[in-house]
């Protein structure tokens, strides 16, 4: 039994009292921060009877742009009046981020209690901080009666505890390379274990164009009906809105998509597509996806923030992504200096990342995150400085943003990307200013 027990010794967290008590307990708990696999979180969301929700599921998969295309969903099923339970990770600011009911985050104290059912209801099987969050998230939704069920699939696909349900649409928005220590060296493999969220007779979606032959394999393997942009779906823009062609109708005039850069047609066609593979349980008028697609919110993805000085948030982490993030950059050209604030983790690339964005940044601001999982500032440093790139300084978050602030000019801009961590720490900066703090 030790590949289901895990650390199972430890004592169960019956004296924990508060959010912050149990998500410090959850990270001890198992031997391993990622321990992928489906056993575990089955076997007690079996014993919760988590595994069959009441109400239409779509999982979200892929490298990039899944936080994205739930956005779209989340935003369109409420403004069509659906109880909507939305689970996505990592967080930025707040755990209760990852968890939200009706559009709003979950309280403390509901966690809380989940978490205390989850406890309960595992007996001597060890848990990993991800698999309570997401057996939270089930417990939570199915006790709100949620008419929809968003879930954002984590690192993987085929062993990520989201997994364990049966999605009824499952989306896959894209395949690059990343997390290649688990997930595999080449895009086809990374498609291989993306494409188990896949599930028999049940439609599943893949929103770019150039579709690794492993998600053909496996539609074909598993008996999933694979509906492909360009082929089963697809969408063309015009001077001021966008058409969709579904694989149930035809939209036309639709708004712009709220979030900015021109990938984001692809991740709200994806979402699009979704809802018309549901339209039997769950119908969509066409003004709840106009009003959807220009109130759909996600942090960190090209998030302007207010005031005279330009500041461009990215959770850009990979290759792919800060391609998105350098290409949008291009299209929208400064009079003055672009500063960037950076940060990454040491299981990412390097190199690609800096070479992709050298031509657009101006002096580079290396930000030394306190996490053990981070690369240090002056591996960084040492790295930026054999291609002769421009270093402002390397410092702590309480000292780096002052410094950019202090160093910007108008007309500047300051982008801030490398890892959801780096842009957590610039948020709560800008929390403290606008505080006064």
């Amino acid at each position: 039994m030790r590949e289901l027990n895990g650390d199972a010794a430890q004592p169960a967290a019956t004296a924990k009292q508060t959010l912050a008590d149990w998500l410090q307990w959850q990270q001890g708990l198992h031997s391993q921060e990622i321990d992928l696999g489906l056993e575990r979180v089955r076997l007690v969301a079996e014993r919760m009877a988590l595994l069959q929700p009441a109400c239409p599921v779509i999982t979200v998969g892929g490298t990039n742009g899944k936080g994205s295309c739930i956005a779209y969903l989340e935003a369109i099923l409420q403004n069509a009046g659906y109880r909507v339970g939305v689970y996505t990770s990592p967080h930025m600011l707040r755990y209760n981020e990852r968890v939200r009911i009706a559009g709003q985050e979950v309280e403390d104290a509901l966690l809380v209690e989940a978490f205390q059912r989850i406890d309960a209801a595992r007996g001597e099987l060890s848990l990993t901080y991800f698999e309570f969050g997401t057996l939270a998230a089930f417990d939570l939704f199915t006790r709100a009666d949620c008419d929809c069920w968003l879930l954002e699939v984590g690192l993987g696909g085929r062993l990520d505890a989201v997994n364990v349900l049966a999605a009824d649409v499952a989306v896959l928005t894209s395949i690059s390379l990343d997390h290649t220590d688990w997930l595999g060296s080449d895009r086809d493999s990374v498609a291989f274990e993306k494409a188990g969220i896949f599930r028999p007779a049940r439609p599943a979606i893949y929103a770019e164009q150039d579709i690794p032959a492993s998600i053909v394999r496996e539609a074909e393997r598993v008996g999933t009906t694979l509906y492909h942009v360009g082929r089963d779906y697809d969408f063309s823009q015009h001077a001021d809105t966008w058409s969709f062609q579904g694989p149930n109708d035809a939209w036309d005039d639709l708004p712009a998509p709220s979030l900015p850069g021109e990938h984001q047609y692809a991740n709200a066609a994806a979402g699009l597509a979704a809802l018309q593979l549901l339209a039997d349980r769950l119908p969509v008028p066409l003004a709840a996806v106009r009003r959807g697609l220009t109130e759909a919110i996600l942090p960190g993805r090209l998030q302007k923030l207010p005031g005279a000085l330009e500041w461009i948030l990215d959770v850009a982490h990979n290759e792919a992504s800060v391609n998105v993030l350098a290409e949008y950059l291009a299209q929208q050209p400064i009079q003055g200096r672009c500063h960037a604030v950076f940060a990454q983790m040491q299981r990412k690339e390097l190199e690609p990342v800096l070479q992709r964005m050298a031509s657009l940044v101006d002096v580079w601001w290396l930000l030394q995150l306190p996490d053990g999982d981070a690369r240090a500032a002056a591996e960084v440093a040492s790295s930026m400085q054999r291609q002769g790139l421009l270093i402002g300084a390397r410092d702590r978050a309480d000292h780096l943003f002052e410094a950019v602030a202090a160093a910007a000019k108008p007309g500047d801009r300051v982008i801030v990307f490398g890892s959801f961590r780096t842009v957590e720490e610039a948020l709560r900066y800008h929390e403290r200013v606008s505080e006064g703090g």
